[in-house]
């Protein structure tokens, strides 16, 4: 491989296996703040052992995300020293806000909550827990608006070959940055609540822990449900966004190659080519017209085709076609979950239900996976461009990196990551056998 694409390879590698604990971390966060919020409130001793329980399995997942995050961070000065240089100027702010007003909230107040529990007053507590959840949020915020502006750049002009920022608030409040940020949050608290589902389902199973599982089903299973709804929501209103600011992306999403107008919509189908003379039909089942009225809301309405593109402008297909709509299809059958729990719940039968447990501890996964495949569709759907429209890939590598050295690079964090993973697990798993404590 030529070194532009191992450079991608290893960056995506990083990226992708960093994002799996902010991912945990923000919606967990949420989740220990409304823990902590009932123990201060109600001064019940249930509340106590069930918000400790669960900031010790934050600390652990945070703890892997700030050792993975340093090396994403590093690789811009490594392997892609001429895109630092294009965006330093517009890059600066969101990053230093991203350490300075959010890693060290986060940081600092999850110190207060594990270690000085005992030396503060219940209300000091109580802050302690969402200032933490605020600190993960505003993380996400500002590493989202550098990678939102990458999609939809904006306040900048270009001069002497390098992005000037020119307006502070038009760069962070670009086009698709509150859209993204509500869309990455909400999915967050789907996977912090069948996170906190699966484990209380384990132990209803076992029948272990039973009043600390039954207290934190109620809790996670109102975030996933509220979370899977606006999932939907703010995916809505991100497609229709791409639809307008990336229309080359939005035809690979859906699989459009030809401008139409009432196009249908994609329910399933087997990937498309990247070579236009291969862009045959393939098999699918779609509905007609109704892509047209959710992208703009008007079923007449054309949908501009990958062919009224360069190719040399078109993003992996195939890839991104497959990433999207899979995303999709974990989201519609999380929220087939949730509806089937909130009747059992109705019911009365939730805690009973053996079936629907086991359902809910083996769907754990199933929100990172869609979150994974979200990104996936974003950042390969934005190829061949680094900053959309503006800088293409290749020439944002650095100049003095070579193959082997990335070959060998690649290798040694894949190395490193698996025991990064392994590590993870087993201190996931012996909090989870060791179980909340008697008393708080």
């Amino acid at each position: 491989m030529d070194p532009t694409t191992l450079a991608r390879v290893q960056f995506a590698m990083t990226i992708m296996f960093h994002f799996l604990f902010p991912a945990i971390t923000i919606g967990l966060g949420l989740i220990v703040a409304i823990f902590e919020t009932l123990r201060w409130r109600t001064r019940d001793p249930l509340w106590d052992r069930t918000a400790l329980f669960w900031t010790r399995i934050f600390a652990v997942t945070f703890v892997m995300g700030v050792a993975t995050g340093i090396v994403m961070e590093f690789q811009f000065g490594t392997n892609w020293a001429r895109y630092s240089a294009f965006v330093g100027d517009v890059f600066g702010a969101p990053l230093a806000a991203e350490g300075v007003f959010a890693f060290f909230l986060e940081s600092t107040f999850l110190g207060v909550l594990l270690f000085g529990r005992a030396l503060v007053s219940s209300t000091v507590r109580w802050l302690a827990a969402v200032l933490v959840a605020l600190g993960s949020a505003l993380s996400a915020f500002w590493i989202i608006v550098a990678d939102s502006w990458m999609q939809t750049p904006a306040g900048y002009v270009v001069t002497d070959g390098r992005a000037r920022l020119t307006d502070f608030w038009a760069a962070i409040l670009n086009l698709s940055t509150l859209t993204r940020f509500s869309h990455t949050v909400v999915s967050t608290w789907v996977m912090g609540g069948f996170l906190v589902l699966g484990v209380s389902a384990f132990y209803l199973l076992s029948h272990r822990h039973r009043d600390v599982a039954l207290a934190s089903i109620r809790v996670a299973l109102a975030v996933a449900f509220v979370g899977t709804l606006l999932i939907f929501v703010t995916g809505d209103r991100g497609a229709r966004q791409v639809a307008v600011t990336q229309e080359a992306k939005f035809a690979a999403m859906q699989g459009v190659y030809t401008t139409t107008a009432g196009a249908p919509l994609v329910i399933w189908s087997l990937p498309p080519a990247q070579d236009p003379a291969d862009a045959s039909q393939a098999p699918e089942i779609v509905v007609t017209r109704l892509l047209s009225f959710l992208a703009f809301g008007n079923v007449a309405a054309p949908v501009r085709g990958l062919s009224e593109f360069p190719t040399i402008d078109w993003p992996p297909v195939a890839l991104t076609f497959l990433a999207y709509h899979n995303m999709v299809a974990i989201g519609t059958l999380l929220l087939v979950e949730m509806l089937a729990a909130a009747l059992l719940v109705r019911r009365g039968t939730l805690e009973t239900h053996r079936t629907w447990l086991r359902v809910l501890m083996w769907s754990t996964p199933l929100p990172m996976l869609a979150i994974q495949l979200g990104w996936m569709t974003a950042e390969v759907g934005r190829q061949p461009w680094l900053v959309y429209g503006v800088f293409r890939t290749p020439d944002g590598v650095s100049d003095n990196v070579a193959t082997s050295d990335l070959v060998l690079s690649i290798a040694l964090f894949a190395v490193a990551y698996v025991v990064i993973a392994w590590l993870w697990v087993r201190l996931f798993l012996a909090e989870v056998r060791r179980g909340p404590a008697v008393t708080a």
